[in-house]
């Protein structure tokens, strides 16, 4: 069984069915025949969050009959992902969407028409102006990363070659300019806040730097200001795809289907033909297009307004799901965890977690509408997290923390002070807060040593415990003052706020003896 079988006039679907593989009911051809000729969407990052989310929910429009157009792939960093996960499978991916219940969804994706290398190296590039030429051009979205939309000095005065993304995506907006002002959306799917926002500065950023250069007219400019002709929505996005997964891997082979190799390129990309996902996703778009759209409301795509895609993402960034991600991958590390479905399996870890969005975080929620934050909350816990087949790390989601704090918690805080809240409700928060310093002095509560995850911090701010030692609670406990008093991390200067000795209190319990992690975490969760 391979993907490309599907292709061939003698195909016969009856051994992919009996085996759960959910196929395309269109004609695949047609599709790319009529996408080729009118496009309407073309995707810049064709990595793993793409094929499980955007290009399977267009799949299901293809599929429901309800559309008749693909997305064209483009991508600007990492050219081996074209040649290596598209091509050699006709632009075809698996989807293996693993629920909370044990069981497994395969289905083909095959709305992907065309992939091409966004490089001027490349003859895809003239492609690429074509397309961006064509009046039927309605979108142009990204899953790129944030450090995606990033721009330097260097590239800006690269004139109109530059070779960042948001730089070659001006290029090409200048040939759709000249091609008589035509509009087009450009939406930003990358899990960051304003997305849209980001999108546009980098954009016109280049117009700028190309206007005061005398390479483009100031006419250009104003065209991408121009909100009814060009558009950058806001969106936010929610869903996990690990990288593939050996469990996956071996399911598939089982089933004789054998494109499963993993695919790593030069660019340290872990991918492979087929992408392993969580089944629950969200997708809430800011519903600003200038040029019409694909009709993916049709697939469960929430469109509305900038207010309340930017409530849905402060409901998610600072109250129902992040700040329960970082409580428990401080203390899954701590307590020598290495998958998050293994942590929701401890009644003091799922009641921690559990108490801080329902109990403490809860009050201050940004209640969005068009998800209630109660039951998006108990998604997370009930099915989400738990999920037996989502090969998930507290490691991984502890990358990074010092950049998280002050976003996931300390907006929380800030709120309990703005609106007067009684702040000696906030008791699980602090106790995450002063678990982060026990983290950074990597030993687990058994005694043992670990490696902290990735942060730019890293070294700093192990720094501030590198004094304290495990057992010995006569010790100078004053960098700890240094550390929670840091509004660049936290948000708010802790002790400012009311919860800086409290904090100290519990770091020192942490701190007490082996098996103190544990100890502390149990007490405080039972007494809430």
């Amino acid at each position: 069984m391979k993907l490309t079988d599907i292709l061939k006039a003698d195909f016969e679907p009856a051994d992919w069915e009996a085996k759960g593989y959910v196929l395309p009911k269109y004609d695949i051809n047609t599709i790319r025949n009529k996408t080729a000729k009118e496009p309407t969407w073309v995707h810049f990052g064709g990595g793993n969050i793409f094929r499980a989310f955007p290009a399977a929910i267009l799949n299901d429009a293809l599929n429901a009959g309800v559309y008749d157009r693909g997305v064209v792939v483009a991508e600007t960093f990492d050219f081996d992902v074209i040649d290596k996960a598209y091509k050699p499978y006709d632009n075809l991916s698996l989807l293996v969407s693993l629920k909370s219940t044990g069981t497994v969804e395969k289905k083909v994706i095959a709305s992907v028409t065309e992939t091409l290398k966004a490089d001027y190296q490349f003859p895809d590039w003239q492609r690429l102006k074509v397309i961006f030429r064509n009046p039927s051009l309605q979108m142009i979205s990204f899953t790129i990363t944030e450090k995606g939309y990033g721009i330097s000095e260097a590239d800006l005065s690269r004139g109109i070659q530059p070779v960042l993304a948001l730089g070659k995506v001006a290029a090409l907006l200048y040939e759709r300019y000249q091609a008589g002002q035509l509009p087009l959306t450009l939406q930003s799917m990358d899990n960051c806040s304003h997305n849209g926002d980001k999108v546009k500065a980098g954009i016109t950023a280049y117009a700028q730097k190309w206007v005061a250069d005398g390479l483009v007219p100031q006419a250009f400019l104003d065209y991408l200001h121009d909100g009814s002709t060009v558009s950058f929505p806001w969106s936010m996005i929610d869903k996990i795809t690990p990288r593939p997964h050996r469990k996956v891997k071996s399911i598939l082979a089982a089933d004789g289907f054998e494109d499963n190799d993993y695919i790593e390129t030069e660019k340290h990309t872990f991918t492979a033909p087929f992408v392993n996902s969580e089944e629950v996703q969200y997708l809430v778009i800011e519903d600003n297009y200038t040029n019409g759209r694909p009709p993916l409301e049709k697939m469960g795509v929430l469109f509305t307004n900038r207010e309340t895609v930017d409530k849905v993402e402060t409901m998610k960034v600072t109250t129902c799901l992040n700040p329960l991600h970082t409580a428990m991958s401080i203390y899954g590390c701590l307590l020598g965890y290495t998958l998050i479905s293994d942590e929701m399996t401890d009644e003091d870890i799922r009641s921690f977690i559990q108490k801080i969005g329902y109990i403490e975080a809860m009050p201050v929620v940004t209640d969005p509408v068009v998800l209630n934050p109660y039951e998006f909350i108990g998604t997370v816990i009930g099915r989400r997290l738990p999920n037996p087949f989502m090969p998930d790390t507290p490691q991984r989601i502890a990358m990074d923390t010092s950049q998280k704090l002050s976003i996931r918690f300390g907006e929380t805080i800030k709120k309990y002070l703005s609106r007067k809240l009684d702040i000696d409700n906030l008791v699980l928060i602090p106790l995450a807060l002063a678990g982060y310093a026990r983290y950074l002095k990597g030993i687990r509560d058994d005694g043992t040593v670990f490696e902290c995850s990735p942060d730019p911090l890293l070294k700093e701010l192990q720094s501030y415990v590198s004094s304290i030692s495990i057992g010995n609670c006569y010790q100078d406990w004053s960098c700890l003052k240094k550390l929670y008093s840091r509004k660049d991390i936290f948000g708010v200067d802790l002790y400012e706020a009311g919860l800086g000795e409290r904090i100290e209190g519990m770091v020192k319990e942490l701190f007490a003896c082996p098996g103190a992690v544990r100890s502390t975490l149990h007490k405080y969760v039972a007494a809430r």
